[in-house]
Parts: C-alpha cells; sequence; structure tokens
C-alpha cells in the first residue's frame, strides 16, 4: 500500500493514517509518501515495513554509516539533526498536552550539546564471532560491526585495538572524556592483546566486578567537578550533556546557603557534587551499591561535611527522612516516578522540583500527579544527550503553586 506520513510517534517511528488508522512506519518522515508492507496488524493500529520512498523529504539525508538499517543503535541518521531536535521538542510538549493534560506547556526548542556523532563515552557490546556487536532493532539477533560513529574520540583507540575477541562474551568500554581515563570491562575470558590496549582492565564475575589492570573504575570532570565512576556504575554517556543537565537543574532549582536539596536517583552524585555546592546541605537517595560507593567518595570531596547519603530505595526511605528539603532534583529511570515517587519527593513541600527524565511519556504522567499535589509545570527543556536516536532526555522545573501553604513537621504553615 501507499501512505502519506504526518508526523513522528513517540518512539521514533513515522505515522501515517488510512481511513483513521494509524499505521507506524520506520524510517520515515512527516512529508513523505511511501510504499509500505503491513507486517503487523492490531486492528486498531498497525505497523508496517518500508519498502519504497515515492516522494522524500527535503530533510532526508543519507546514512553515513554502513551498518544503519542492520545495527538498532541507530534509529534515525537518514534525517537531517535540525529535523530531528525539531522531532524531539514536539514529542516532548505532545506528551506533556496529551498524557500530561497540560494546555500549552511551556517546552524550550531541544538543545544540541554535544557533536551529533562521536558523543558516547561508553559503548556496551556483546561479541559475536570474536568481534563487538550490537542488537538489531527490536531483535535479540546480533550484527557484528566494524565501526560504530557514535564513540567519543577518547575511545577510538580503544575500540580500534581491541582485537579478536576470543572467549569474551560482552565487553563495555568506557572513557573520561576530560581526563583522558579509560576502562574496559570484560564478561568472560580476558584477551591475550588486553594489555596492550592502554586501558584500566576489569572482569565481571557474577556480581563482583575483579580488578585485573589497574583501577576498575575512571575519573570524568563535570562542570569543574571530578567524579569517580565505578565500571559497573551510571553515569551519562555524553558528558558534555552531562553538563547541560547540571546548568538546567541549576537553573530549576537556584539552590542558596539556607536550603537543604534533595537527590533522589543520585547515582554517583552528579547533581549533589555540582548543584547541591551551592545549597547549606544535600541529602542524595541511591540503592545502587556501586553508585552508593561513587556518591560517598565525589561528595566527600565536593561537598564536605554538608551531604547525607540514604542508601535504599528512593520511596520507599524520602518519607522516613527527619530533614526538611527546601529543593529538590529527581531522575527517575525510564518507568518514571509513579505516584510513590511524586509523594514521596512532595512530602516536605518543597518550593521547587527538578525532574530530569529519560522518557517524555513517563514525565507527562508524573506531571498530573505532580500538579494534583500541587505543583505546576514552569517549564520543560529537551535535551539532546542521544543523537541519532529517538531518546530525549528532559530537564522540568515543577514549583509549587501559588498561595500554597507548606506545612512545617509540626504540621504549622510557615
Amino acid at each position: 500500500m501507499e501512505i502519506t506520513i504526518d508526523a513522528i510517534a513517540h518512539g521514533g517511528d513515522g505515522i501515517g493514517r488510512v481511513d483513521g488508522k494509524a499505521h507506524f512506519v520506520a524510517a520515515t518522515m512527516p512529508g513523505e509518501r511511501a510504499r509500505v508492507e503491513i507486517v503487523d496488524d492490531r486492528g486498531n493500529f498497525a505497523r508496517a515495513r518500508l519498502i519504497e520512498i515515492l516522494d522524500a523529504s527535503a530533510d532526508r539525508t543519507e546514512p553515513p554509516c554502513p551498518f544503519f538499517g542492520a545495527c538498532g543503535g541507530c534509529t534515525w541518521q537518514f534525517a537531517a539533526y535540525e529535523a530531528q531536535l525539531a522531532w524531539k521538542t514536539e514529542t516532548v510538549r505532545g506528551q506533556l498536552s496529551h498524557l500530561g493534560r497540560i494546555s500549552s506547556p511551556d517546552v524550550r526548542p531541544a538543545l544540541a550539546p554535544s557533536d551529533p556523532y562521536a558523543y558516547r563515552n561508553r559503548m556496551d557490546f556483546r561479541v559475536s564471532g570474536r568481534t563487538p556487536a550490537l542488537a538489531r532493532s527490536r531483535s535479540k539477533e546480533l550484527v557484528s560491526i566494524e565501526d560504530c560513529l557514535l564513540i567519543h574520540p577518547a575511545l577510538r583507540d580503544l575500540f580500534d585495538s581491541l582485537g579478536p575477541l576470543d572467549g569474551v562474551d560482552a565487553i563495555t568500554i568506557r572513557a573520561g572524556v576530560r581526563t583522558g581515563d579509560r576502562l574496559a570491562l570484560i564478561d568472560g575470558e580476558i584477551p591475550d592483546q588486553a594489555d596492550s590496549w592502554g586501558a584500566n582492565i576489569a572482569r565481571r564475575d557474577g556480581d563482583e566486578i575483579v580488578a585485573i589492570a589497574g583501577p576498575p573504575s575512571i575519573s570524568e570532570e563535570v562542570a569543574g567537578v571530578r567524579f569517580r565512576v565505578s565500571a559497573s556504575a551510571f553515569f551519562q554517556v555524553n558528558t558534555d550533556g552531562a553538563e547541560t543537565l547540571v546548568a538546567l537543574v541549576s537553573e530549576a532549582l537556584e539552590p542558596t546557603p539556607d536550603d537543604t536539596m534533595l537527590d533522589g536517583f543520585a547515582g554517583g552524585g552528579l547533581f549533589s557534587a555540582t548543584v547541591g555546592a551551592a545549597a547549606g546541605r544535600v541529602l542524595a537517595v541511591e540503592s545502587a551499591p556501586a553508585s552508593i560507593a561513587d556518591a560517598r567518595r565525589n561528595l566527600r570531596a565536593a561537598v564536605p561535611e554538608r551531604n547525607r547519603i540514604v542508601a535504599g530505595r528512593f520511596e520507599d526511605v524520602v518519607e522516613d527522612l527527619d530533614e526538611y528539603w527546601a529543593v529538590a532534583v529527581v531522575n527517575p529511570p525510564r518507568s518514571g516516578l509513579g505516584s510513590e515517587g511524586v509523594s514521596a519527593v512532595t512530602a516536605a513541600e518543597p518550593r521547587a522540583i527538578a525532574y530530569v527524565s529519560c522518557d517524555p511519556a513517563s514525565l507527562a504522567r508524573d506531571a498530573r500527579m505532580l500538579n494534583d499535589a500541587g505543583y505546576g509545570l514552569d517549564w520543560a527543556a529537551p535535551v539532546d544527550l542521544f543523537p541519532q536516536t529517538y531518546h530525549i532526555e528532559t530537564v522540568a522545573r515543577f514549583e509549587r503553586a501559588s498561595g500554597y501553604l507548606p506545612t512545617t513537621s509540626s504540621g504549622a504553615t510557615s
């Protein structure tokens, strides 16, 4: 069948409608007419495979990567970067409007903090045929790759020197792009040539990380603060993007020396150690053991004697804290805060909340619940941490509604 694409879905596919029924087609964009084949008809919508572009958009470009279309790591290399940014802006606005039920949300144009290629400071590969491999889109089938255009130059030499990965099941390579540190984390046997990689080497042994050569960590610098990042710990894969997130969270909260700042889902302390430096005290909550260890070290150096790290599930521990927080930043997983998380972060009735989201749909659902709890959306700023993909990071500022009187722990208004 032939179809005209008129929008981009959250998830990256083009959407065309036939007799009112939505058809989702990967690798298409608004304004294009395409010949497609239905591959999955769900009744109220269908998925289709692109056969041929009949009328191309002026924003269509030739994908520079020879593995595009086979490897599932990128979804949008066929589109001009300016178009990608516009789609991400509209996706955030659309989700906040429809799922969040927010009339005319203030959504800023998506920011591009890095090069649209060569931005990833971390790559996670499976191994197939002794070579690094990534999965096909919507598949567990592996595609061996000889290059990846998303790899940051700080990782390039390490990737190029990996050689045959005999006995390796999976390998993670990561770099501190501001420090020059490099690390390879291996699942399986250590290749003979690993000592020539010029990187720290660690091996995963069940839940344990075993140091093989050098420390099982790297250091990275963001907003003038140096962080230790353990081999298996989370850290933003786009270092320039992380710095942009820090700037936006700082703008959203504007902490003062009289404030205590809550950092929910704190990871290794990215926001606690940077934005929190302007606050009088930081409360950081994290559940992952590797990240907790990093946070203790990072906060001890950045905000000494002005921090408290609480280990545990955010929703379980926050409401039991015996400290009031004036401002809060939360960076939940893709599923979002949910009702428990919203209740937890608003428990101390802070004046402002900075919500760092990796999924516009869960952000929108939580925005609706935050509004019900007395916190309106002030603004949302999409940040393109993942160019060439549909993934969007967003910093949203929520402010306590005008006229809303917070209560102290004793129940008196203030």
